[in-house]
């Protein structure tokens, strides 16, 4: 099969990463894929962001900004139309973007089936966090694009109920969450080497990986380290905008030879970051995210603390191959870190369950491509039907 893979990210980071794992997955499995998209980001390192995006964040009104996001559309369009043209692919998958509406135009043109790949309600995300000034027209927007096309994948079934909310058929959308790339799992060293490489041996380690943010409540940990009786290290593997706080306030509580910022880590070197993790923490996590960290944590074979949150247990089950935590109750993310952080036992079970669910469920990159590819061709094979004239229903020829 030949697909088009459509995309506007501008940033290298958990999206480029999903990006990535599956344009590998689905050419693993033998079919030949075309990437559209910004050719700025193929140049940058993990975690970089476009600078002239960024620039226009923030000196530029929030009207004029999103105007200028749909105003990209257009040039998606011509690009988008140029590949169809070139290559001739028979299926069109697309990465939603708010205000973006290329892959809607060219359906209508083109006539090739389009798949589009749903990772957050970026409407609703928009208007939480960042703000959104035209909000009628980004609206119709994320309407348009989810309405118009041929099949939805998303992330979890709490997204896949809130697609529901604006006229979307069950049907029409098939929940894959965030996966792995197998490979790299394979042949790890055991946890206690890969502490002794990051100069940890002998301590239990509490780990963190991805983008810090506020509101994944990461100052809790640095309460656990203070008061925690065994040799104990916090390990947070990458950067963001709570990181600098978050130092300051290590810093502050004498912590600051009990815990280790590695900033920015290339991708090839995060699994062995997250190998040496005894207790891997997802503190919290937004009610419809797939979060990418979690299924590293479970391929690595890490015991898992987790918010118990309907989107979580999606994935996780408390007792089998994690403990979850009350998010509304703060000293239960204490009990379940403590608990872990005592009984080694314990969170070599949870780990091995985790790492088995991940083989169990076919959590993998490849696993979600196989999907896409057997919606693909149930797609591909009714436009053919469609074009092909009945010829049982053609009246017969008087004699």
């Amino acid at each position: 099969m030949k697909i088009l893979y459509h995309h506007r990210v501008a940033s290298k980071d958990g999206q480029y990463v999903h990006i990535e794992g599956m344009v590998c997955a689905l050419r693993k499995l033998g079919h030949e894929v075309i990437v559209v998209g910004p050719e700025l980001v193929k140049k940058q390192n993990f975690g970089g962001e476009s600078g002239w995006v960024g620039w226009m964040k923030r000196w530029i009104p929030r009207s004029l900004y999103e105007l200028a996001e749909l105003g990209y559309s257009l040039l998606g369009y011509f690009r988008l139309s140029a590949a169809i043209r070139e290559h001739h692919p028979e299926v069109v998958y697309e990465r939603y973007n708010l205000l973006f509406l290329p892959g809607l135009w060219v359906r209508r043109r083109y006539r090739v089936p389009w798949i589009v790949e749903v990772n957050a309600p970026l409407f609703d995300e928009r208007c939480a966090h960042g703000g959104i000034k035209l909000k009628r027209l980004a609206r119709w927007s994320e309407r348009s694009v989810w309405r118009g096309a041929d099949h939805l994948f998303t992330v979890t079934h709490v997204l896949a109920a809130r697609i529901a909310q604006d006229g979307v058929a069950a049907r029409r959308v098939t929940v894959t969450p965030n996966g792995i790339q197998s490979e790299v799992f394979e042949h790890l060293p055991s946890r206690e080497e890969a502490k002794t490489r990051l100069g940890l041996g002998g301590r239990t380690i509490l780990g963190f990986a991805g983008f810090v943010r506020e509101w994944h409540g990461l100052e809790r940990v640095l309460e656990i380290m203070q008061r925690m009786c065994i040799p104990s290290h916090f390990l947070l593997v990458g950067d963001g905008p709570a990181r600098a706080a978050l130092e300051m306030h290590a810093h502050e509580m004498g912590l600051d030879a009990s815990i280790t910022f590695t900033g920015v880590v290339a991708r090839t070197q995060v699994v062995g970051f997250i190998n040496a993790f005894d207790i891997a923490l997802q503190p919290d996590v937004v009610a419809y995210a797939s979060p990418l960290k979690l299924f590293e944590y479970m391929a690595a074979g890490c015991a898992i603390v987790a918010p118990d949150r309907p989107n979580i247990r999606e994935i996780l089950t408390h007792d089998v191959n994690a403990l979850l935590f009350d998010p509304d109750q703060r000293d239960t993310f204490f009990a379940c870190v403590d608990k872990l952080g005592a009984d080694a036992a314990l969170r070599q079970r949870l780990g091995e369950a985790a790492s088995a669910t991940i083989r169990e469920r076919g959590l993998t990159w490849e696993g979600n491509a196989m999907q896409v590819l057997t919606c693909a061709q149930a797609l591909i094979d009714r436009d053919a039907a469609a074009q092909t004239p009945d010829v049982s229903r053609r009246s017969e020829p008087r004699g």
